[in-house]
């Protein structure tokens, strides 16, 4: 296969679809999202058939057990890609959209629409529920797609492009409108990334090293993020019941993603009362903690945390704590680490409140709440295409309307500028 000869088909379909897409009535791509549903619905053996070889093939060639666990399609994990479909053509169209519509002095009217992006690009690994998200949200968005994932999931994210094609067929879509990379040729990215004349926006989702190669090599637009290094703030204010719900839950509801907390900040007055009652639930889920002097003074089996600590993702049963004198320390310490994905601060003060939301520069500030909130379904986007922590273009978790750009628009009746 020459790479860049199938790359450049690949693209050059994906344009044409698009055109085609930017057009196409929300009824319509409700109809192909349905009809792709339905399709994983009827091939569900097929699905878990072909991820068993994928299984297989990780297994003998070295994967860890995180990495296999996000390779597993399984009967639940298949029926929430369908869930995921439903809900994203229950969503509201955002393509079309008018908004802050004025007259000006001269009489015409000014406004701005909502518009595709065009051709979306994304990269990604392990996970082939991602083949379906990307799908969903690009073709509800009005927006062309080329997918390549991971040459692990390759039997997977073949059968589930299977499923998308007998759907698109089903709803009279044009079949580029989602087409998935078939080759493992890893030449096929660098010709992905650097096609600006077919593709408009690059996604990538997968480890830090993917997303530093994305970015450094992509001569188009990249949404991306590379870390999720987030804390959570214990105030002194907090309520000590809550602080423990919400720090147990960001840390050990899920390890291997990037919305849970890496560290933890404790203000100094509070920190005797509430570190070892959170330490012993840490304990009993085999969070090894790792701590600055004060921290290990409180705890006896508390590591002392590096300068490295404060830097690091871990995605593991680990967990940085630094006792701070106060929200001050607090914000400056997430300034200085952060990797701007989410940041909460438990506390019952409002004005602190309001002021850690104003001064922390991050995608998502949450107040008394799990930074495992940080995700498209439970901000009410349905499926995400990944998590930005750029300002532009889009932030946060990357949704419909993210996948969106918006025109001016001018509405007059014969007039003329004099």
């Amino acid at each position: 296969m020459n790479i860049e000869n199938y790359m450049q088909t690949l693209g050059r379909r994906a344009k044409e679809a698009a055109r085609i897409l930017s057009q196409t009535e929300t009824n319509h791509k409700n109809r192909a999202l349905i009809a792709i549903a339905n399709a994983l619905q009827d091939k569900q053996a097929d699905l878990i058939d072909e991820n068993k070889k994928d299984l297989i093939a990780g297994k003998a060639n070295g994967l860890d057990d995180a990495a296999l666990d996000r390779l597993t399609l399984t009967p639940k994990g298949i029926r929430a890609m369908i869930d995921g479909l439903i809900q994203v053509a229950s969503l509201s169209d955002p393509v079309g959209e008018i908004t802050d519509l004025s007259y000006r002095p001269s009489g015409i009217q000014v406004g701005q629409m909502r518009v595709p992006l065009g051709v979306i690009g994304i990269i990604y690994e392990s996970r082939p529920n991602v083949t379906i998200d990307a799908a969903a949200l690009c073709l509800k968005s009005g927006n062309a797609c080329i997918l390549r994932g991971g040459s692990e999931a390759i039997h997977s994210n073949q059968a589930i492009a299977a499923c998308i094609a007998e759907g698109l067929r089903e709803a009279e879509f044009p079949a580029a409108a989602v087409q998935i990379v078939e080759t493992t040729d890893r030449a096929a990215v660098g010709e992905l990334i650097t096609m600006k004349e077919f593709v408009d926006v690059i996604v990538p989702r997968g480890g830090k090293s993917l997303i530093e190669r994305i970015s450094k090599e992509a001569t188009i637009p990249v949404i991306k993020h590379l870390d999720g290094i987030c804390h959570v703030y214990i105030d002194d204010k907090a309520d000590i019941n809550k602080a423990i719900r919400i720090a147990v839950n960001a840390k050990t509801h899920r390890y291997g993603v990037c919305n849970a907390m890496e560290t933890l900040l404790v203000a100094e007055s509070i920190a005797p009362t509430v570190l070892p009652l959170l330490a012993e639930q840490y304990r009993a889920k085999e969070v090894e903690l790792r701590g600055c002097a004060k921290t290990c003074s409180l705890l006896i089996d508390c590591i002392r945390a590096t300068e490295t600590d404060w830097q690091t993702e871990y995605l593991a049963p680990i967990l940085s704590i630094k006792i701070v004198s106060g929200i001050d320390e607090a914000i400056n310490h997430i300034h200085q680490y952060s990797s701007q994905h989410t940041e909460a601060i438990v506390t019952e003060d409002y004005t602190l409140a309001r002021r850690f939301l104003r001064e922390v520069d991050s995608s998502s500030v949450m107040v008394n709440a799990s930074t495992r909130f940080a995700d498209g379904f439970e901000y009410g986007l349905g499926a995400e295409i990944g998590i930005s922590t750029d300002k532009l273009h889009a932030r946060g978790p990357v949704g419909l309307k993210g996948l969106t750009s918006l025109k001016y628009i001018v509405l007059g009746d014969g007039h003329i500028r004099q």
